[in-house]
Parts: structure tokens; C-alpha cells; sequence
């Protein structure tokens, strides 16, 4: 069976090739010790597998679901728990150098439930809602495709009605009616509701990373680069 994924101990010692350059570091950091939070790496050679058939290779999805067991068994946290919720970030990594070129989505995990679960955890809700609402715009503009103005034009509205200037002013209140109206935005955007499996979540922003590889930006650096 093809390994499509592997554990950052597991890719320990492996190509830069296979791991692209963040896998390959983190795995070479978490071989000498180096306090790195538990992760995997999904390898280059699945990127362009999907690439080529626009899903993922069999075997693959498992495979990202038994990892990420691992990282629950390690953190003693789970993905989707309310009371204890698992939050993870699919970041990007080329075989070259590509800084800002690929996307990232951070905070996967959180939803209405898990929402609580944080806050209850950092007895801190005003950092748990502003975790969630810029998990809302990030997963809207990177997996979805919505423009960030669509976002941006409805929180300086509320700069201005509030009479703010810094996002940090906002009180937990204020961010419950943005994250309500960033639902509203998604959904008129979309045609549906912001998904609250965070295993959905997850396996659309894999994607979705995947698919930036051929994004303007990362074309035209790769271009420029030869």
C-alpha cells in the first residue's frame, strides 16, 4: 500500500523531495528533540496525485484519519470535542522555497461547539470568538473563494458605528454579532451553511491547499524563479 502520509517522527530522514522543505525541517526538529507540536506531513507525490485526477488517491483520507488520532492520543484533546477540542492548521510546503505563494488555513476544528469548549479551556471567550471569526473569513476567502472585502466591508462598518480603531477593542459581544454576520456572508456567498463537521472542514482546506499550488501568485513566482 502507498503511504501517502506519514507522522513527523515517521518522515524523519526522508527527502526534501518527498516531505517538501517545512515537513522535512519540522520532522528533522522533531528527531533531535526540539519541542514541535505533533503533526504530519501529507507528501508531494499526493499533492500531484490529486493534482492530476482533482481528488485524493486511495487510501489517502484514511490515512490523514489515522494521523490525526495519533495527535489526539498525543494531546489528549480531540478533533470535534466540545469539552477539550483539537485544533489543527494545513499549511503548505514545496519541494523550493515558495514564501506567502500557497495557502494556509489555520483553526480547523472550531464550530458552535467546539467554540464553547475553547473558551471554557483558556477561560478567555472574547480570544476563543475571535479565534472562530477569523476562521470563518479565512476558510470563506481560501477554501471558498469569497473575497476578503465581502468580510472586511461589514468590520470597519463596525469600527465605525463603534467607534473603534483597533480590532482588539472589540468586546466579546461585538465579535458574536460579526461572527453572526460572517455566517450570513458565507451562507448568501455560498448557497449553504459554514460546515461544523470539522472533518469537512479539514478535508475541503487539504484541498483547497492543493489547488493553490496553481494559483496566480505561486504560477507566476515558480515563473519567475527559473
Amino acid at each position: 500500500m502507498t503511504t501517502w502520509v506519514y507522522s513527523f517522527k515517521e518522515a524523519a530522514g526522508k527527502s526534501k523531495q518527498l516531505l517538501g522543505g517545512k515537513g522535512a525541517g519540522l520532522s528533522e526538529m522533531t528527531k533531535i528533540g526540539l519541542p514541535v507540536p505533533p503533526g504530519f506531513v501529507i507528501t508531494t507525490k499526493t499533492c500531484l496525485a490529486y493534482l492530476e485526477k482533482k481528488d485524493f488517491p486511495q487510501g489517502m483520507w484514511s490515512q490523514v484519519l489515522a494521523n490525526l488520532t495519533k495527535i489526539e492520543k498525543e494531546t489528549g484533546k480531540g478533533f470535534g470535542n466540545p469539552e477539550n477540542p483539537l485544533l489543527v492548521s494545513v499549511r503548505s510546503g514545496a519541494v523550493i522555497s515558495m514564501p506567502g505563494m500557497m495557502d494556509t488555513v489555520l483553526n480547523l476544528g472550531l464550530n458552535e461547539e467546539t467554540l464553547r469548549g475553547l473558551a471554557k479551556k483558556t477561560n478567555n471567550e472574547r480570544f476563543a470568538l475571535d479565534a472562530y471569526r477569523r476562521f470563518i473569513q479565512m476558510f470563506a476567502n481560501i477554501v471558498m473563494g469569497i473575497p476578503l472585502e465581502k468580510f472586511e466591508a461589514f468590520l470597519e462598518s463596525e469600527r465605525k458605528r463603534l467607534k473603534i480603531k483597533d480590532d482588539t477593542q472589540f468586546s466579546a459581544e461585538n465579535l458574536q454579532k460579526i461572527i453572526t454576520a460572517y455566517l450570513s456572508i458565507y451562507q448568501k456567498e455560498t448557497g449553504e451553511e459554514f460546515p461544523q463537521d470539522p472533518k469537512k472542514q479539514l478535508k475541503a482546506a487539504i484541498k483547497a491547499v492543493f489547488d493553490s499550488w496553481n494559483n496566480k501568485r505561486a504560477i507566476d513566482y515558480r515563473n519567475f524563479n527559473k
